[in-house]
């Protein structure tokens, strides 16, 4: 598994979906909470509904903005924390795609689809 990911969100029927064929995802929405985490990390990107680049690891690394911290299970997914945002959001099974297990720490970068990042 990489150690830093990469997806390209986008807003499909009201919702944050992504499409990553590698790990055979289509249209995968952000549900509980994640999609309304999302909506303030992107809040400076121009034209963030169009689609936007997240840069994701369970690591720190140069240029990442946003930190969730594990929080608890949660049916079939997970609970995270976002201490920037004050709110919990909701990580799928899917996450299992990207990791061998659930980490405790997540690290996110969100870049507009021209380069420029969002300020914390």
């Amino acid at each position: 598994m990489n150690a830093i990911n990469v997806i390209a969100p986008y807003r499909y029927l009201g919702m944050w979906v992504f499409d990553d064929p590698k790990v055979g995802l289509v249209q995968e929405p952000f549900v509980g909470g994640a999609d309304l985490l999302i909506d303030q990390a992107v809040a400076a990107l121009p034209d963030a509904a169009a689609g936007f680049i997240m840069v994701f690891s369970g690591a720190p690394f140069p240029g990442s903005r946003f930190h969730l911290k594990w929080q608890r299970e949660d049916g079939s997914g997970n609970i995270y924390l976002s201490s920037e945002f004050g709110s919990e959001g909701w990580l799928c099974p899917a996450l299992l795609r990207y990791f061998e297990r659930p980490p405790m720490d997540i690290h996110i970068q969100v870049k507009a689809r021209d380069g420029a990042t969002a300020a914390a």
